[in-house]
Parts: C-alpha cells; structure tokens; sequence
C-alpha cells in the first residue's frame, strides 16, 4: 500500500479519470465522438484506452507518478472493480476548435457523484483523447468530502479519530482550495491536515 499522501487524492483523481476513456465510434461529428466516448468509458475495465483516450499529460495530472508510472497506474486502476467508476455520466456543453475541445461532464454515482468537471481535450490521428482537468462547472463541496471521508475509512493504516480529524479540516477549508487539491493533484495540503492530526 502507497503512503497516505500517494494514495488518496489520486485514487479520487483516477476514478474520475478512468470514467472518462474509452473508444468512440466511427462515421460519427467529432461532438458525437466525444459524447459517446466520455459516456461508454464509465464501464470500461480494458487498461489499453489509457493510452488510447487519455495524453500522458492527463494521465499525470490524475495520478501520483509521472511518465510510465502514471501511465502503469492508470492501466492498474482501470482493472480494478471497485475503482469508483460512476454509474453514469452527462456531457453537455461541447465546443470543438480544430484539434481541441471543451466539455462538461456530470457525474451520478462513484468517487464524483455529483460534481461536474470541465476537460479539456486533443484530437491525434482522428481521434479525441483527454487532455486535462480545467476547473469544476459544478461543485459539491460536501459531497467531495464526503466520498473523501469513505476513502479515508477504507485506509487500513489511519486511525479513526485521525480520519475525523482530517475530515473536519477539509469541511472547513475554502471552496477554492477543495477545487485545487482535484484540479491541481495537490496532496500537500491533505498531507499537512494528516501531520497536523497525529
């Protein structure tokens, strides 16, 4: 098992980043494409669309490692049944520029339930990969810690009223610094509140 400040964010991260790959289909606008692929990549278990659907920039910044490593993560965690994939996802707000486009994508169920996060995405060789997290369009800042809350009881190794002291702390942490720690993949701040409650 990774240490607390390698394993937590980027398992969040993961889910949200695995819920996003999978292939889309031929004959289709670069929209549809993008629809489609965003949506079928919530049940997808092959480790192969990491490469196929997400840059290595994606990669990294959902994950804890750079390089092969981030890209092995991935390829792990898309194998894993219970990786908190979403039952569901909605994508709205697509605009396509050339090679690059923007979307919107709402989540129901998994480590995301309820948030909805803006992507920034890449067209190589004709087909739309994911390329990075840009912001949240909509943010729950309970559920967030929530879903967080669940992980943190899942960690074998973290005592109970250390979890609850890292959970209080998030609760009372500025929206904009919850947003960071997904968008940014900063797990300084998570590590600080886990020292801080030992």
């Amino acid at each position: 098992m990774r240490k607390l400040h390698l394993t937590l964010l980027p398992a969040l991260l993961l889910a949200f980043a695995l819920g996003l790959a999978a292939c889309g289909g031929g004959g289709e606008s670069d929209e549809d494409k993008i629809v489609s692929m965003i949506e079928e990549s919530a049940t997808s278990t092959d480790p192969a669309i990491c490469g196929e659907t997400q840059t290595l920039s994606f990669m990294e910044q959902t994950a804890s490692g750079s390089g092969k490593e981030a890209e092995k993560e991935c390829e792990t965690e898309t194998e894993e049944e219970d990786s908190g994939d979403p039952d569901s996802v909605d994508v709205t707000k697509v605009e396509v520029d050339g090679g690059k486009a923007t979307a919107d994508v709402g989540f129901s169920g998994g480590s995301f339930d309820g948030q909805k996060l803006e992507v920034a995405l890449i067209e190589e060789d004709g087909d739309w990969k994911l390329d990075e997290l840009t912001g949240f369009s909509k943010f729950d800042a309970a559920g967030f810690v929530g879903k967080f809350a669940e992980q943190l009881e899942e960690e074998p190794g973290i005592e109970p009223q250390t979890s609850s002291c890292i959970v209080e702390g998030l609760e009372e942490a500025p929206k904009d610094e919850l947003e960071a720690l997904v968008i940014e993949n900063n797990t300084q701040p998570i590590v600080e509140l886990a020292e801080s409650c030992e």
